[in-house]
This record gives structure tokens, C-alpha cells and sequence, in this order.
């Protein structure tokens, strides 16, 4: 079925072998490096003893407390422990301790952040939460990327004397959180592409646009921190946290709320389906479906967020009508029919508090596409292909859909979103499971 959507079954069959080896071995060399630099830095600390044990407690209570206080992971949450990034951080930068040089190397710098993470991370998983054992990895291999970047300027005497004081000082400080947020950022981007088989690019972009927030926040909190202990000692560590904690704090609150939020608009959604006018599962079917073509596109952050809530609510619309559509198939119905029920929609989603973005989508789904945002020309797209899809009940019903789009594309579909939906479905997207 999906074979025939690319018009090449061998071709397909490469690519889906290719897929399936990325989602394997990403995963696995990312865990296999982690485990190796864990197993290193514990073999060398428990061989050669701790330098400076008491910075060492303190700065692993510090990580220890921020993944405590993480809470379990929320939708969109790029850093789910920010205290704790913050603290590893700081740990790693760390040059001297009330104006004495430290000595900490690489392996000691990563065997703390080990023991105060896996510390932390303890009371979430035995309640199992989040993706713990990929955080983890990324947040060893982060640290030990900064730590055998910056670790060397301060134990070699040479390279202090050149680089460790004044303007070389701050110029590591200010390189070294941002080469680090670079490396995970990238390598959160090859996690999620073998995680959620969506295409590499928008990923990383995706990653990258949300540095300037959070991301900023934690490196300059750990810089601060480095700089205030290397002043006034281990004393300074309360001071430079209690902000980011509080921030941290308030961050889960509004995570939260946007969680609730969400399944809010999600129960809105399926009244269509509970008053009849709409299959089980379509406004489900075409968000999903919707959201993997705008990341094919490139689409990120707000615009996802507002392309999901628009594609839950496109049918709401229906609510309004005296008779059903017929299965509650809209693409089939006349243009001038199809116009009066996004107004519709538009007028109730309107009234439910989203954005106002999400209600143009919503209003403007039935236009020409040469006249719409890109959210309501996928929104229209992808509803059509499951309203067609689940009209054509047999095996050829996606790939009919997919014609029938195509023929379209001169005025009521833009090609380049027929064409991502195509690519989505060859690498096994959501299956259409009835009209709507």
C-alpha cells in the first residue's frame, strides 16, 4: 500500500531498511559512549580518590537536588532539570574555590555529575518517569565534551598562565556553555530522529530556536556559579541556585497548565465524535498526521503548537449544523458547504479562549490555498486525505486518496503538502481509519 504512495517498492524498501537501522544505532551508540565515559570516570575516581571531596558533595547535592525537583517530563520540556544542567555546569567550568586552583580532571567531573543525577533521578524512576536513561546520556556526554574541552586549561600550568586569568578566562566561560548547548542540542536532534522518525532538519532547527531561552538561562546560571564559588567559596552555591530554582519551580507550574490545557482543547475536539457527527479518532488522526507533515515542512515551536490545536478543532464547525454531513465526510461536500462549516468553526473555536491564530486556520481551511497560511493548507490536506481515505474502504484507499489529492493541486491543495504528506506515509504514518 504505502509502496505504491513513492511509486518504487524497492526504493522503499531501502529507505524504511536505512530508517530502521538510524533508529537502531542512534540510540545505541549514544548509550554505548555514555556507559563507556561512565564506567571510565567511576573506574578512575574509586582507583585515585576525590579531589577537594567537600566541592565535590556540595556540587553533587546541587545536581542531586535539581533532578529531584524536575517532576515528571511534560510535553515540549526541552530541559527537564535545568538546576541540575546548571550545576554540572558549573562543576565543569569550576577554576578555582574561594581563590584557590581547583584540581578536579575530566573523569572526577563526570563521576559527579553521574552520582548526583543518578541520585536525583532515583524517586522518577522508580515511579517511572520520563525518558530518564536518555536524559542521563545526554547529559554525561554533554558534560564530558565541556569537561575535556575546559578541565585541561586549568591542570596545565602552561595553559592557565596563557589562557586561565583575565579576558582568556572569560572568553572560555562565555565559548564553553555555548559549545556545550550546541552538542546537545544536536545530539537531542538524532534521539528524537530515530525516536519519532521525523526528518533531522526541522529537529535540530527546532532545537536550536529554543536555545536562546531556557538553554540561556541554564549556562549563564552556570557561569554565574562558577564564578561566585570561585570568589566566595562553596557558600556561594545557595545564593547563585535559589533564583533558578524558583524559576524552575514556576517553569512546572506553567508546563503544567499547558498540559491541562491541551487535553482541554484534545476533550473539546472529540465532542464531534460523541454527538455522532464524525468517526472515533479522525480530529486525532488528521492533528497527528498534521504535525508530522509541519515538521516534513520545517514548522516549529508556536506554529506546531498552533497547526495541532487548529487540525483537533477543524470539525467543530459541525456542531452547528441542523442535519450531519453523511459521515462526516467535509471534503466531499460542495465548496460553498465546506466555507459555511469552517466559518463556523472559526465563530466556536473563537469563543473557547485559543489563540486567535488558531481559529483563522480553522476559518480558513476550505479556501483556495494560494490564499491560506500554511497551517490551513496542511489542515486541508490532511483532513481530505482521510475523509478520501476511509471513503475508499480497501487496500487501495490511501493511495487513492493521495491521486485524488494530487489531481487537486491545481486550486483547492498545494502540491508541496501533498507531496510531504506522501513522505510521511512512506515512512509508516498515521493510518487513516475511517472518514471524517
Amino acid at each position: 500500500m504505502s509502496a505504491a504512495l513513492l511509486g518504487s517498492v524497492p526504493r522503499r524498501g531501502r529507505r524504511r531498511a536505512v530508517l530502521t537501522v538510524v533508529t537502531v544505532l542512534t540510540p545505541l551508540g549514544v548509550y554505548c559512549a555514555a556507559g563507556a565515559l561512565a564506567v571510565a570516570a567511576l573506574t578512575h575516581t574509586l582507583r585515585y580518590g576525590l579531589v577537594e571531596p567537600r566541592a565535590a558533595l556540595a556540587f553533587g547535592v546541587l545536581i542531586a537536588l535539581g533532578e529531584l525537583v524536575r517532576g515528571g517530563a511534560l510535553p515540549g520540556e526541552r530541559e527537564p532539570a535545568p538546576l541540575g544542567a546548571a550545576g554540572a555546569l558549573a562543576y565543569t567550568l569550576l577554576g578555582q574555590n574561594a581563590g584557590q586552583p581547583t584540581g578536579h580532571g575530566v573523569f572526577q567531573t563526570v563521576a559527579v555529575v553521574l552520582v548526583g543525577s543518578l541520585a536525583g533521578a532515583a524517586p522518577h524512576a522508580v515511579l517511572s518517569r520520563g525518558r530518564g536513561l536518555e536524559h542521563l546520556a545526554r547529559r554525561l556526554i554533554a558534560v564530558g565534551f565541556a569537561a575535556v574541552c575546559c578541565r585541561p586549561l586549568y591542570g596545565a600550568a602552561g595553559l592557565r598562565e596563557r589562557f586561565g586569568e583575565g579576558p582568556g578566562h572569560a572568553a572560555v566561560l562565555l565559548l564553553l556553555p555555548a559549545l556545550t548547548a550546541l552538542c546537545d542540542a544536536v545530539l537531542t536532534a538524532l534521539l528524537l530522529r530515530a525516536r519519532t522518525r521525523h526528518p533531522y532538519g526541522p529537529l535540530l532547527r527546532d532545537e536550536l530556536r529554543a536555545l536562546p531561552h531556557l538553554g540561556s538561562a541554564v549556562c549563564a546560571t552556570g557561569v554565574v556559579i562558577a564564578l561566585g564559588v570561585a570568589v566566595a567559596g562553596l557558600w556561594a552555591l545557595p545564593v547563585c541556585c535559589v533564583p533558578l530554582l524558583v524559576t524552575q519551580l514556576s517553569f512546572r507550574r506553567y508546563a503544567a497548565v499547558r498540559a491541562t490545557y491541551r487535553q482541554t482543547i484534545a476533550s473539546l475536539a472529540r465532542a464531534t465524535e460523541i454527538a455522532g457527527h464524525t468517526p472515533e479518532g479522525h480530529a486525532r488522526r488528521v492533528a497527528e498526521l498534521s504535525l508530522a507533515v509541519g515538521r516534513e515542512l520545517g514548522l516549529s515551536g508556536t506554529e506546531l503548537t498552533v497547526l495541532e490545536y487548529a487540525a483537533l478543532m477543524h470539525d467543530i464547525g459541525q456542531l452547528s449544523l441542523v442535519d450531519p454531513v453523511p459521515k462526516g465526510a467535509t471534503a466531499l461536500l460542495p465548496v460553498v458547504e465546506q466555507r459555511r462549516i469552517a466559518l463556523l468553526g472559526g465563530a466556536v473555536v473563537r469563543q473557547t479562549g485559543v489563540p486567535a491564530a488558531v481559529a483563522v486556520v480553522v476559518e480558513r481551511q476550505a479556501d483556495p490555498y494560494r490564499e491560506q497560511p500554511l497551517p490551513a493548507r496542511i489542515v486541508r490536506v490532511v483532513n481530505a486525505y482521510d475523509d478520501l481515505a476511509g471513503e475508499c474502504a480497501s487496500a487501495s484507499g490511501p493511495l487513492s486518496a493521495l491521486e485524488r489529492l494530487r489531481l487537486g493541486t491545481g486550486y483547492d491543495y498545494q502540491p508541496e503538502v501533498v507531496e510531504s504528506l506522501a513522505r510521511v506515509l512512506s515512512r509508516g504514518g498515521p493510518a487513516p481509519g475511517g472518514t471524517g
